[in-house]
């Protein structure tokens, strides 16, 4: 056996092959991080009655997102909003919210909102085209949001719900000279990586 026999030849490299290996490159999907909902979030909702401004909270709300701003259509979205941990401050408002011409918790423990669609506003803005499932009802809801990361990332976001879309407040809570029909909602997130 000679020394040449022993050679191993490899091809030179090729612009096709360089080419089929950024294709293939380009071709696979773009990864968002994943990221759980950590402790000191807050999701909040404000409205009137008869006039006077009353705020509420939900504090067991659980959310988990897949975002990166580099790569907004790997986005994703999705909170769990258990109906009954209603909180407004009065005892008797909070009853009438879980009862069956509001949030009828009885037959609809939790609303559901998603989101696949995301858009930059600039800077660190951003938009979550997503759907809200209330009452059995899902109807489009945008949530416009801020975005700061780091080590815990936070995502800070506004968005109006229409109550009478989804059946919040029938008979006559539906007058909207008594109670408006839009409804302003507000969330905070406080944001870990997913295990």
């Amino acid at each position: 056996m000679t020394r040449a026999s022993l050679r191993f030849r490899f091809p030179a490299p090729t612009l096709a092959g360089a080419v089929a290996v950024a294709a293939t490159l380009a071709a696979a999907p773009a990864i968002a991080a994943d990221y759980v909902q950590a402790p000191g979030s807050t999701l909040a909702f404000a409205t009137q009655y008869d006039g006077e401004t009353f705020t509420g909270t939900f504090p067991r709300f659980a959310t988990k997102l897949s975002f990166d701003p580099a790569n907004l259509g790997a986005a994703r979205l999705d909170v769990a909003i258990p109906l009954a941990t209603a909180k407004t401050g009065n005892d008797d408002r909070d009853t009438t919210l879980r009862g069956s011409d509001f949030f009828d918790v009885a037959k609809f423990a939790q609303a559901r909102y998603t989101a696949t669609t995301f858009r930059s506003l600039g800077g660190n803005a951003y938009a979550a085209d997503g759907v809200l499932e209330l009452r059995g009802v899902r109807k489009p809801v945008t949530l416009s949001f801020t975005w700061t990361p780091g080590k815990a990332p936070v995502l800070a976001g506004k968005a109006t719900v229409k109550r009478l879309d989804f059946g919040v407040g029938g008979g006559d809570w539906a007058d909207t000279s008594l109670i408006p029909d839009a409804v302003a909602i507000s969330t905070r997130v406080v944001l870990a990586p997913a295990p």
